[in-house]
């Protein structure tokens, strides 16, 4: 937090004493904070938000910068991947495949490549945590999945979408594509595309426009260790704090994501309004045998 601070008032360009001013503190707090002696409290920090806000400090790429910094000084084994996981409440003990079944490919931990993605996804929680992680997957059985419509209906399989075709052949080639794998790596539905892949699901978006959307968005991965061999396989590198400042950015990132994603899945829904099949009628299908 006290680099944080430092950062921020040099980008406005301001002395301890000026910054304590507009803050309606003494020069001794902030001395303090720079110092690490002490942090600001939540109602500080809202003040510090304002004051950034109101002098477009980047404070989210001040982050994401605080991050990239961090991965840099870690040296990696050969066959190890360095990789970003955001924890609601922090990791306590062993690293297992815990995660609600209903995530994009089922229980497992979760692991992504952009740091973006773990942040926004715990910016919500107070108690919340953000670690830089490795994996090492030379030893493992992995499964790469494309950014196409397979991904989609893999997804739609561990989000319980697809109950009403339940034992036929479609229903259980994504029931196994996932097992007898230690790792599952694929796009993630990250905040820009939350909106487009709950439209795929809702029958308003068609799987051309959902894959021109894959593509469009330009989505990172995420590498998910689906057993225990797997979750063996990683190790915390870095644990990187996080305050409840930085995550007051977080969330307005978070929310700009989601209405990009909401803004080019209709866009592209326009473009390919009845090109390829709604997901309603790709389960119509299984059911009458044809998929």
């Amino acid at each position: 937090m006290q680099d944080l601070i430092k950062k921020i008032r040099s980008h406005m360009n301001m002395n301890q004493t000026e910054f304590a001013e507009k803050l309606n503190v003494t020069f001794a707090t902030v001395n303090r904070w720079e110092n690490g002696r002490a942090v600001p409290n939540k109602l500080a920090q809202d003040k510090i938000y304002d004051l950034c806000k109101e002098h477009n400090v980047p404070v989210y790429d001040i982050v994401l910068e605080k991050i990239e910094d961090a991965s840099k000084s870690i040296e990696l084994e050969s066959g190890r991947v360095l990789l970003y996981h955001g924890s609601k409440s922090g990791i306590e003990g062993k690293i297992e495949p815990k995660s609600r079944k209903q995530c994009d490919f089922g229980a497992g931990f979760y692991m992504g490549t952009e740091p973006s993605q773990a942040l926004t996804l715990i910016c919500d929680y107070e108690s919340a945590k953000f670690y830089i992680v490795s994996v090492a997957i030379d030893e493992l059985k992995v499964l790469d999945v494309p950014a196409d419509i397979e991904w989609a209906m893999l997804v739609a399989y561990h989000r319980g979408r697809m109950e009403t075709v339940k034992g036929t052949p479609f229903y259980d080639k994504y029931q196994a594509m996932t097992e007898e794998n230690d790792l599952v790596i694929g796009s993630i539905a990250n905040d820009r595309m939350f909106y487009v892949i709950d439209s795929f699901f809702q029958g308003s978006l068609t799987d051309e426009a959902l894959v021109n959307s894959l593509s469009a968005l330009e989505l990172g991965k995420q590498y998910v260790a689906v057993t225990q061999k797997g979750c063996d396989a990683v190790r915390i590198e870095k644990e990187i704090p996080i305050s409840y400042l930085e995550k007051l950015f977080m969330k307005e990132v978070s929310e700009a994501n989601r209405v990009k994603g909401t803004s080019l899945a209709n866009d592209i829904c326009k473009n390919y309004r009845r090109e390829g099949l709604y997901f309603d009628e790709i389960l119509e299908q299984a059911i009458g045998g044809k998929a």
